[in-house]
């Protein structure tokens, strides 16, 4: 049993982008599908897929029309996003509100990450959103990663 899936998720990124592995694989949940949006929103990743593994006549076929998150074999793909000469676009992610140690910040205790060169994601009660985002909408949350 995973005590933090997201962490897990974060760490899948983090040793993705490590080895330039062009897209990671991960269990799908609907908090980590948010993530993936709100990192794709800002331009951290290329894209996500949510779907499942089908057998078929070569091998396993990844099939990604009519899958819900809900299903028990649902696979989230991420796809890592680099620069022109192969340089990293997420260059450190963290998780920040951890389960020991829940971390909340109002709208105006949300400082820009490394002076706005990087994003925290926050989860608030309009959905997940970058603390750029949550600051323009006055909104605070809980602090869930920092990503630059």
């Amino acid at each position: 049993m995973m005590t933090d899936p997201l962490a897990d998720m974060l760490t899948r990124i983090r040793n993705a982008v490590r080895i330039e592995k062009p897209a990671v694989e991960m269990p799908a949940s609907g908090l980590k599908a948010k993530l993936a949006q709100v990192l794709k929103d800002e331009g951290y990743i290329l894209d996500y897929q949510v779907g499942k593994y089908q057998p078929g006549e070569g091998g396993q076929t990844f099939v990604t029309d009519g899958v819900a998150l809900a299903e028990a074999k649902a696979v989230l793909r991420v796809y890592l996003k680099y620069g022109p000469d192969g340089e990293r676009v997420i260059r450190r992610i963290e998780r920040v509100s951890k389960p020991g140690l829940r971390l909340y910040a109002g709208w105006k205790d949300l400082k820009p990450v490394l002076d706005g060169l990087g994003i925290a994601v926050v989860s608030t009660n309009r959905g997940l959103m970058s603390d750029r985002r949550a600051r323009s909408e006055r909104v605070g949350g809980e602090v869930l990663c920092r990503v630059w």
